[in-house]
């Protein structure tokens, strides 16, 4: 446990000497006390100032050791991961309510079997360093980038249709996401953007332009897909961001075909993402700090009792 111990104030080991040199010449004054029989009293006096003088320097030597802080460094890395970082873009606005997207359960919302299709995707990703951006009227981060599947898919299954808004923040969604992955050191970044519709003009208030250049000035890769009929959704607008941002653009009109196009993405390639170092120090000051509070108290409590001034 207390191997390789050190100390963060090693300099206050000083302070012994100055206890030391004030032990020396600043002798204690006390009254002066006349007894009969002082040939017993003096070989009691002395036992007794053997136990006490070891109380004191004790709890002296440990008080400083206290002072200066021992500390154990234990060397902490983050291990690698062999992965990309994705930003996972999902349309939440209110034509995502449209039933019969999955023809095994007619049932289910599109939203709903987006939600499934996108939860199986993150459970094969494990190296993958992943985030979640939601949009309607307007666009937010719903979790930032975590290599915790768990927690991403426990974030993902709470989201709800029209929680961002009833219309499409196309664009603005799309800006959102290249801030997610902005601070990302990854060498490959990747967006994967779903939609079910046209961008709204009204709520929309990043052009498409400026998302654009945001998306290729952080080297984003962006990986449209438009769901349900070819007419519901911009397919003009997904590829073109495709085309600029270097990825591909897909259609789904079907659960199982956005479930063939996960697959596809599913074979991007990986980038070494850096591991971080870090230093993890522990404090052991409470242990001397203990035995020269408990020793301390001894002596006062001894030296009272035996008369001691």
């Amino acid at each position: 446990m207390f191997d390789g111990l050190s100390f963060e104030f090693e300099f206050l080991f000083l302070l012994l000497f100055l206890f030391a040199i004030c032990a020396f010449f600043c002798k204690e004054r006390a009254t002066s006390l006349y007894f009969p029989h002082t040939k017993e009293f003096f070989k009691n006096a002395i036992s007794a100032s053997k136990v006490l003088f070891f109380l004191k320097w004790l709890g002296i030597v440990m008080m400083v050791f206290a002072l200066m802080s021992p500390i154990k460094e234990e060397p902490y890395e983050v291990t690698p991961k062999d992965g990309v970082e994705i930003a996972l873009i999902l349309d939440a606005s209110e034509s995502m309510k449209e039933r019969g997207f999955d023809a095994k359960n007619g049932y289910l919302t599109r939203f709903d079997a987006v939600q499934e299709i996108v939860s199986d995707f993150i459970g094969k990703r494990k190296s993958d360093n992943m985030g979640l951006v939601v949009f309607g009227s307007y666009a937010f981060i719903a979790s930032p980038l975590t290599y915790d599947a768990d927690i991403l898919n426990k974030i993902l299954s709470q989201l709800s249709i029209g929680m961002a808004g009833k219309y499409t923040a196309l664009n603005t969604s799309l800006a959102q996401g290249v801030n997610l992955l902005k601070m990302s050191k990854s060498k490959t970044k990747i967006a994967i953007l779903l939609t079910d519709g046209h961008s709204t003009p009204q709520v929309d208030q990043v052009p498409l332009e400026i998302a654009l250049e945001m998306v290729k000035k952080e080297g984003i890769k962006v990986y449209p897909i438009g769901i349900g009929m070819p007419h519901e959704y911009n397919k003009e607008v997904l590829m073109r961001i495709a085309n600029e941002s270097g990825g591909v653009a897909f259609g789904a009109s079907s659960a199982t075909q956005l479930q063939d196009v996960y697959k596809k993405i599913d074979a991007l390639e990986t980038s070494q993402i850096k591991g971080e170092s870090f230093t993890l120090t522990h404090y052991y000051y409470q242990f001397p700090l203990f035995v020269a509070l408990l020793s301390l108290m001894l002596y006062v409590f001894l030296k009272n009792k035996r008369g001691y001034a």
